[in-house]
């Protein structure tokens, strides 16, 4: 995973606002946050 890099060079070229990829990866992470979050505070009741 060479995430760094992929932000340099996104951010590197100087472009303002949102692109639909920056709305895709925004939309893909919080889906999976928001899709792990139940199963993650249901584990920790579990093992706590």
């Amino acid at each position: 995973m060479n995430t760094q890099n992929e932000v340099v060079s996104h951010y590197g070229a100087g472009q303002q606002g949102f692109t639909t990829e920056d709305i895709l990866w925004a939309a893909g992470i919080w889906s999976v946050i928001l899709t792990l979050s139940p199963v993650i505070v249901f584990y920790m009741l579990m093992v706590a």
